[in-house]
């Protein structure tokens, strides 16, 4: 796994390295108990490695993987010492998150054929969606890319003034109408104004509310089909943000989102204030949904593209 090291940018590695910190203190503690006394891996071990990756909110199912894969090792090695678990399951986690077939990026990018991409954010309130937006705007800008973006959140006053200062900050134009107005008529005029500028990147940030998922279900099925007048295919990516630091919350709203709409990636944030990092693996194996981005830290350039190797190196640095 030497090569990991390669991919990222030594800054851009710390930032994850520290970003991860939290998580990773918890966890490797929590592992030294499960294994102290003992020299080699046994069903004991075994019970209480379970134990440690649950309450690391890696998810039930995804952690009887991970010990299936283990268990597999043990009996084909009867004599594992437990100096060589943490070996074995930075291999076995890297492995399941390879099985997702996702997490190879490692610069914010777009297809080529696709101008303007169309980028739909969805989530629940509080979460980090408008934020998550507002820096990827400034990564898009950043790496060349002209960015629109769309106030399609009227629910809330205050989301779209938020909207608004991320994109005074970032200097990228924002559509916008008053709180109330029709989120689909909104997107619609985004997607005229980007097509006239010519731009590379349209945004559209959406409401955020579950407490009734059909109306959440009607209105983002709605938002779609008025943006496909205007662009055939959009949206090209419909990005779901979680809170990492909520844990199994995260896991329950991504079973609610893909419910009520077809979600095509993740961002999860937050992840640099939380001991719940392990989510990320959870939700990336349970939902065969890729993790595009994670969030380690407060500042602007804090939201990473997730890569798996990077992940899993910083996870057991």
């Amino acid at each position: 796994m030497s090569f990991f090291k390669k991919l990222f940018s030594t800054e851009k590695k710390e930032t994850l390295d520290k970003g991860l910190e939290k998580t990773k203190t918890t966890f490797f503690s929590k592992l030294s108990k499960a294994v102290a006394g003992k020299s080699k891996v046994d069903d004991d071990v075994l019970d209480n490695l379970e134990e440690v990756l649950v309450a690391s909110d890696v998810g039930v199912n995804t952690t009887l993987k991970i010990i299936e894969r283990i268990e597999k090792r043990v009996s084909e090695d009867k004599y594992l010492g437990t100096e060589e678990l943490n070996q074995i399951l930075r291999d076995e986690i890297g492995g399941l998150l390879s099985e997702t077939n996702t997490g190879e990026a490692t610069e914010f990018d777009i297809p080529k054929d696709k101008k303007p991409y169309v980028l739909m954010v969805v989530g629940v309130n509080g979460v980090g969606k408008t934020t998550t937006i507002g820096k990827l705007a400034y990564q898009f800008k950043k790496a060349g890319y002209k960015v629109v973006l769309g106030a399609a959140d009227t629910f809330r006053a205050a989301a779209i003034d938020q909207l608004q200062v991320w994109a005074d900050r970032v200097g990228v134009p924002i559509v916008k109408q008053n709180m109330g107005s029709d989120p689909a008529s909104v997107a619609f005029d985004t997607l005229q104004s980007a097509v006239a500028q010519n731009a590379d990147v349209v945004i559209i940030d959406t409401a955020g509310r579950l407490h009734n998922k059909i109306n959440l279900m009607n209105e983002l099925t709605k938002v779609k089909r008025v943006m496909q007048k205007v662009v055939a295919d959009a949206p090209h990516d419909v990005l779901l943000v979680l809170d990492g630091s909520t844990g199994q919350n995260a896991f329950e709203q991504a079973k609610q989102f893909t419910a009520a709409t077809e979600v095509t990636s993740l961002a999860v944030t937050k992840l640099d204030g939380t001991a719940k990092g392990g989510v990320v693996i959870g939700i990336s194996d349970q939902f065969q949904i890729p993790v595009k981005y994670i969030g380690v830290g407060e500042g602007i350039e804090d939201l990473q593209v997730f890569n798996k190797y990077e992940f899993v190196d910083s996870f057991f640095k």
